[in-house]
């Protein structure tokens, strides 16, 4: 009775910081950071540049104020020449409004044979009204780089530009814009496997009420999405990436990334906020311990103090917590009648998964190109969680498809400082604007 009654409080005491729970499903609470405190106030520190708004070298509209009337002496100040002249700037947006371009085809017969024949349009002047490369381009941006609903994407831009776009036709451009970023995907894929560190994470992501999944796999300069059915290996296989990847791949020991043949690296945030839930709500001492002496080591690394005797002290006491973990948490017996392996504790269940994968739990002391946490995919997915809260999910596996790839895009024109707005106009006018797919 005692540990059934630890055990629920454990349940109903979880959070973000003491488990993979996602902050999302906290309570109103702040709660705790692994963060070391500096002793810094918060906010700019005194030699923190800052940032102001500049003069331009190169106005688009300068207004001369001549100095009129008289001087208190009766000189007329029209009489007197200009000395010099005092400049402020007012930077605005100009007064928006739709600019129509009407293409007029010259129609000509032929005298002799009376043939007829028309000038030929350009070709992305398709019909006889149409909104252009623009407007499509703004009705993506909103919805895809800012998460803005359909109808509200429509709503700003009547009210900025007087156009009023249907959602069928924000639907087609966002087709559209996934049709013609296929070669883009297929070269991302291309230059993902070939980087020696790659992120992978997940989350979920409806579709029609149904829950699907949405994966990413990234690094610093590229962002890979895709949605599928499911979360396991099926859809790792679907997306192309992984099951050819040989590098490094940290995630957050989800039992289908093993399946994969890369060397694996696993997430240590993920397996702090473990040991505080085992230490601070199951009395688990051995998780206490060992989450101080991994956050040392781990600051010490990033301090560039930690000597390779201090490493190697580590690296034995990790084994032997382990140890004292499992000898704290002892199988439990198998159930009578009952088939199938017998569910053992969450204390237990770690320390093995620690003993077991020990080299992957412990790759960013020996490599230092493979980072501490999975930072790197969490944040990457932090914007399909706003998508989430925004919209609720999808309507359907198309529109779920085509919004990954749009996100790739632009996710992957981001992290290399490249305009995500010259990149979405480029996708309409047939240009495709291509990131650097060998940062």
């Amino acid at each position: 009775m005692l540990t059934e009654l630890r055990t629920i409080k454990a349940q109903l005491a979880r959070n973000s910081t003491t488990s993979s729970q996602p902050p999302s499903q906290d309570k109103p609470w702040q709660p705790k950071s692994e963060r070391q405190k500096t002793g810094r106030s918060s906010g700019a520190q005194p030699d923190h540049p800052g940032k102001t708004l500049k003069m331009s070298a190169h106005p688009d509209v300068i207004v001369d104020l001549p100095v009129t009337g008289h001087c208190t002496c009766g000189q007329a100040w029209d009489d007197v020449p200009v000395d010099t002249q005092v400049a402020r700037q007012v930077h605005d947006l100009p007064d928006l409004h739709l600019q129509v371009t009407e293409y007029r085809a010259d129609v000509k017969i032929c005298p002799g044979c009376r043939s007829r024949q028309r000038a030929p349009f350009p070709t992305h002047v398709t019909a006889q009204v149409q909104y252009g490369p623009r407007v499509h381009a703004l009705t993506v941006y909103l919805n895809v780089a800012h998460f803005v609903p359909l109808e509200r994407t429509s709503e700003i831009l009547h009210a900025v530009c007087g156009a009023r776009p249907s959602d069928g036709t924000i639907a087609l451009n966002l087709n559209l814009a996934a049709e013609r970023l296929q070669d883009f995907e297929g070269r991302l894929r291309t230059a993902l496997t070939h980087q020696p560190v790659l992120h992978a994470d997940e989350t979920g992501s409806p579709v029609n009420g149904k829950l699907h999944w949405m994966h990413v796999v990234s690094c610093a300069q590229l962002t890979f999405y895709g949605q599928h059915a499911r979360r396991g290996l099926a859809a790792l296989e679907h997306m192309k990436v992984l099951p050819k990847y040989t590098g490094i791949l940290v995630h957050d020991a989800w039992s289908s990334y093993f399946k994969l043949p890369a060397q694996h690296a696993l997430c240590g945030a993920h397996l702090l906020r473990e040991l505080r839930g085992l230490a601070e709500h199951h009395g688990q001492v051995w998780a206490g311990a060992l989450r101080e002496s991994l956050r040392t080591v781990y600051h010490d690394l990033n301090a560039g103090t930690l000597s390779p005797e201090a490493r190697t002290a580590f690296e034995r006491r990790f084994d032997e917590l382990l140890e004292e973990g499992l000898l704290a948490n002892p199988a439990a017996p198998p159930v009578p009648g009952r088939r199938g392996p017998t569910k053992q504790s969450h204390g237990r269940n770690l320390a093995l998964r620690c003993q077991q994968h020990r080299a992957a739990v412990l790759l960013f002391l020996h490599d230092c190109r493979v980072p501490f946490d999975n930072n790197q995919a969490e944040r990457d997915v932090r914007a399909w969680c706003v998508k989430r809260k925004v919209s609720g999910g999808f309507r359907s596996e198309e529109g779920g498809c085509n919004f990954a790839r749009i996100r790739s895009y632009i996710s992957t024109l981001q992290k290399q400082g490249l305009s995500v707005w010259e990149g979405l106009v480029s996708v309409f006018t047939g240009d495709v604007l291509m990131p650097n797919f060998n940062p």
